[in-house]
C-alpha cells in the first residue's frame, strides 16, 4: 500500500504547520468529476493481511533503516514529506505485537487485504469502541458525500470522522481529514 496522497493540495509552513487549499492534488481530479466511492477514514493502525500472516505498518521516514524482514510499500520514499511505508510482520514473540495476536487470533481467519485494526489497544482508541477490531478498507461507504472544497469540508465539519477515503475502482485512492481543514478529532 503506496502512501495516499490528499486531495487537495498542502502548503507546508515553518514549525511544521500544514495548511490546505482548494487546489485539487494532480492526479486527484477525477473525485470532483465524480468518479469513485466516498468510505469512511477509520484511526486505528494500518494492517495487511496477506496468505494468513498479518504485517503491521511501519514507516522508515527520513532515511531511517528499514528493518530486514520489512516489505517496503513504495521504491523510494515520497519527495515532500519523507514518509516511505513498509509492511512488518507481526510476531508472536514479539511483546509490542500483543495486541495485534491476540484480535488476529480472536477473528479467525481474514480475506487477503488491508485493514484498520482499532480499539482500545490502538492509537489511543480515537473510534472509542469497546474491544479492538479489524475494519477491511473501502468497506465502510459514505452517501452523500460533496465533490467540491467547501462541500467536502462542510460534510466533515458537520461528520465526526476522521475522514474520507476516495476509491476509484482502478487502485487509485486519495484521502481528506478533519484535520486537514483544522477540525479537531479524537
Amino acid at each position: 500500500m503506496r502512501k495516499i496522497p490528499t486531495l487537495f493540495v498542502r502548503e507546508f509552513l515553518p514549525n511544521h504547520k500544514i495548511i490546505i487549499t482548494d487546489q485539487v492534488a494532480p492526479g486527484c481530479e477525477w473525485v470532483l468529476a465524480g468518479e469513485g466511492v466516498a468510505t469512511r477514514k477509520l484511526d486505528g493502525t494500518c494492517t495487511l493481511v496477506q496468505d494468513g500472516y498479518l504485517y503491521k505498518r511501519y514507516d522508515a521516514k527520513n532515511g531511517k533503516p528499514i528493518p530486514p524482514n520489512a516489505i517496503p510499500c513504495q521504491p523510494e520514499a515520497d519527495p515532500i514529506t519523507g514518509h516511505l511505508p513498509c509492511w512488518m510482520p507481526v510476531s508472536e514473540t514479539d511483546p509490542g505485537d500483543k495486541w495485534f495476536v491476540a484480535t488476529f487470533k480472536s477473528v479467525g481467519p481474514l480475506a487477503d487485504g488491508t485493514y484498520e485494526l482499532c480499539g482500545p489497544h490502538f492509537n489511543s482508541n480515537r473510534e472509542k469502541l469497546d474491544h479492538d477490531a479489524f475494519f477491511r478498507h473501502g468497506d465502510i461507504v459514505l452517501e452523500g458525500v460533496p465533490r467540491d472544497f467547501n462541500g467536502i469540508r462542510a460534510y466533515l465539519e458537520m461528520h465526526n470522522i476522521e475522514g474520507i477515503v476516495f476509491h476509484r475502482g482502478n487502485g487509485e485512492m486519495c484521502k481528506i481529514k478533519r484535520s486537514d481543514f483544522g477540525f479537531r478529532w479524537g
